[in-house]
């Protein structure tokens, strides 16, 4: 298994996997992952041999010292999941604002358990509610927020 930037190859895979996990809230298209790394977002997937398991992707913008980032999304293969891929992910996009100080930020479904707890174990805190944020479903999406932190500190799930 190996973490690499995501690059246009990857693009028709990552739009199958949102198809797949994300059927009912307008998954991304092939045109909006290209977009997003067109425009130099921070995209990654991890990758098993050249098959692509998952990705995600982060923005960062601002100066110092008010940089900010925002993860855009975060997405594993159901057929590997629970195996650490996503653990993996979101630690290579925290690592990316953790490089510039950010303060990051995210929305996640309320009724995902299992990405609020990963969330939780990497210092994100719940800061607000967004109402039918996710469409056309209308789902409520958790707006939560990791402070600022050096590249150095620990995240304190004493997995180092």
């Amino acid at each position: 298994m190996r973490l690499d930037r995501l690059r246009r190859r990857d693009i028709a895979r990552c739009e199958e996997l949102e198809n797949v996990l994300f059927p009912g809230d307008s998954p991304w298209t092939k045109d909006v992952f290209a977009s997003e790394i067109a425009t130099g977002h921070y995209y990654v997937g991890v990758f098993e041999g050249e098959s692509l398991l998952g990705y995600a992707g982060l923005s960062v913008v601002g100066r110092e010292p008010n940089v900010e980032a925002e993860v855009h999304t975060v997405g594993v293969d159901p057929r590997h999941q629970g195996r650490g891929l996503g653990r993996a992910l979101v630690r290579a996009l925290l690592a990316r604002a953790d490089r510039f100080a950010a303060e990051t930020f995210l929305e996640v479904r309320t009724d995902n358990e299992a990405a609020i707890t990963l969330y939780e174990a990497h210092g994100f805190e719940h800061v607000g509610v967004r109402k039918r944020y996710y469409q056309p479903s209308g789902a409520d999406a958790y707006t939560m927020r990791r402070p600022r932190t050096s590249a150095g500190e620990e995240d304190g799930d004493g997995d180092g």
